[in-house]
């Protein structure tokens, strides 16, 4: 691709996601949300072929619905309250779209059809993009309007999330799809606790932010998109698959890892609030994103893949990684839980 395209696309995606989250004004949320979503398509086409093209038909069409749901809703409250500030969300049927809309963005249940297909025909690269800097703007309205949404329809779609964030994985052996419905298992869990405690919300967004970007790097750094081509890491960088060890435990919430503060702490204030089935249901699902991650871990570091020999040594040169910024992504990802006290504290 062109520097110069690259440089304004970068830009226009940064400038839109900042735009809608800086916002309190439905428009320019609005705005900022079309700029990320004209910005992400062209890469999502690269590179140019017809899966690709297939993903960014895919993407263009859920987000621009969810688009127009937002739009709708933010004219139906304007009509009935005579503003257009964020915060003022008082009527329901626009608060029913609204909630709609950023569901779809999402990417959550009942529209999380998108997500799988659209991440395995892209790139590595942008498929860490779509599961982490574009849940960004969506998740800062939600934030926003936490307290004017149906808490009810909220619990539901976050628990049909996380359910079908564990099913979806079950029977997986390309790694993007895989992390796709982690993705969407994470969505409910931040959403479950928003209508209760949307600091701890953000703490779960930066941890899964941290996660997704340290396996998203591990698996570029090792050419890995599925598990036979993860399983063969060994021969090649044994410490490297050492570390996707302990990172996929640690997204799929196993103690004594960083990955399970934020469920431990949602867990507790789901509890606080006089609700003990729905955190049951929620630990209950998440064993299903536990098996896979399991699955995924014992076929990469804890066996010796029944290949050949010729297909078991990997000629593909490792690409260069950053000594500082990889390394402190490992440690996040694994030994926060001690600074877990900390965290309440200041919360």
């Amino acid at each position: 691709m062109n520097p110069l395209a690259t440089i304004l696309i970068f830009t226009t995606l940064t400038s839109g996601t900042m735009l809608t989250m800086l916002s309190s004004h439905w428009l320019t949320a609005w705005l900022g949300l079309e700029m990320n979503l004209f910005a992400i398509i062209p890469l999502i086409i690269n590179p140019h072929n017809p899966r690709s093209i297939e993903a960014a038909t895919k993407y263009f069409l859920t987000q621009a619905a969810a688009s127009m749901l937002l739009m709708m809703s933010a004219m139906i409250n304007f009509l009935n309250s005579g503003q257009w500030s964020i915060m003022n969300l008082s009527t329901t049927p626009a608060s029913l779209m609204m909630l709609t809309a950023l569901l779809m963005k999402l990417g959550m249940a009942p529209f999380h059809f998108w997500v799988p297909e659209v991440l395995q025909g892209t790139s590595l690269v942008t498929g860490l993009i779509l599961l982490t800097w574009q849940k960004l703007a969506p998740i800062s309205i939600l934030y926003q309007i936490a307290p004017s949404i149906n808490h009810n329809i909220m619990l539901t779609a976050a628990m049909a999330s996380i359910l079908i964030g564990g099913w979806g994985g079950l029977n997986q052996t390309l790694l993007r799809k895989i992390m796709a419905y982690s993705s969407i298992a994470h969505m409910g869990w931040m959403t479950a606790i928003i209508i209760y405690n949307p600091s701890t919300t953000l703490l779960n967004l930066a941890l899964y932010i941290t996660l997704t970007l340290t396996l998203f790097m591990l698996l570029m750094i090792n050419h890995s998109t599925t598990i036979t081509t993860l399983a063969s890491n060994w021969n090649k960088a044994p410490i490297l698959t050492s570390v996707i060890l302990t990172t996929l435990m640690s997204t799929g919430g196993l103690p004594p890892l960083s990955g399970f503060a934020p469920k431990w702490l949602i867990i507790q204030e789901i509890i606080k609030n006089s609700n003990l089935i729905i955190p049951l249901i929620m630990s209950i699902a998440t064993l299903l994103n536990l098996y896979f991650y399991m699955r995924l871990a014992y076929s990469t570091a804890l066996t010796m893949f029944p290949t050949s020999n010729n297909t078991k040594i990997n000629h593909l040169l490792n690409k260069p990684f950053n000594p500082i910024l990889l390394p402190s992504l490992i440690i996040l990802s694994n030994l926060l839980l001690p600074l877990t006290s900390m965290m309440l504290i200041f919360e």
